[in-house]
């Protein structure tokens, strides 16, 4: 996984407390910025995937890997809940996690990447746009809201 300038990525699973808790402040930072929502809505699939992102040895970020449906997206899969804690933020976190999920996604053979974010996430419009993701159709379960932005990206 990369690592470079303080920040390493590396495999996480479920049940780490470092993860959880990155996990928890993610969804409470989405609640925070979309009031109207709830915390059961922001749930991820079982069989999700995580790196977590480390700051001089720190947990500082992470990042979730889903399988789409193949029918729905052939050889691509979704990027869940990126997140970088406030403090961690500008140092290069979320680019190195974008970064190692890209390359385990080509490792595990996807060749594409589709992710959801909202119109309330600014810095994550800027991040994505800067690595090369592009706007496509709405898809998942707010792809009716006119908060939902979705970008994808061929690997």
């Amino acid at each position: 996984m990369p690592e470079s300038a303080g920040v390493a990525v590396v495999p996480a699973e479920r049940g780490d407390a470092r993860l959880e808790a990155l996990l928890t402040e993610a969804v409470d930072e989405l609640l925070r910025r979309y009031p109207s929502g709830s915390r059961e809505e922001y749930h991820l699939a079982p069989d999700a995937r995580f790196l977590l992102g480390l700051l001089d040895g720190e947990p500082a970020g992470c990042i979730a890997q889903a399988d789409a449906d193949p029918a729905e997206f052939p050889g691509g899969v979704d990027m869940k809940r990126v997140f970088v804690r406030a403090g961690a933020r500008g140092r290069g976190v979320a680019k190195r996690l974008v970064g190692a999920f890209e390359d385990l996604a080509r490792e595990r053979g996807a060749r594409r990447v589709r992710l959801e974010t909202g119109t309330a996430q600014p810095e994550a419009i800027a991040l994505y746009t800067a690595l090369g993701y592009e706007r496509i159709a709405p898809f998942g379960q707010w792809a009716d809201s006119p908060l939902c932005l979705c970008f994808g990206k061929e690997l």
